[in-house]
């Protein structure tokens, strides 16, 4: 299982537009916003094609400025 954060850019007067739009899409879970439009996110997927997916569709709502990866984490299940 594979768990990444991103860093979504929102215009700060879509800000809660965004937001809406992020968590009805199910793919992600909000952790973080601020009034400038910044949004913390976090994606799981079985593998990093599954975790690309997922930020292609963010990234394609929407109103968002920008998303991209911020940090990766990876448990092969061998510890």
């Amino acid at each position: 299982m594979n768990i990444s954060s991103i860093v979504v850019k929102a215009r700060p007067e879509n800000l809660d537009a965004v937001k809406v739009s992020l968590t009805a899409s199910g793919l992600c879970e909000i952790h973080f916003s601020d009034d400038l439009g910044r949004i913390i996110v976090t994606v799981e997927g079985d593998d990093n094609e599954d975790e690309t997916g997922k930020l292609k569709k963010i990234q394609k709502l929407p109103n968002i400025v920008s998303a991209d990866f911020s940090y990766t984490y990876t448990d092969d299940g061998q510890g």
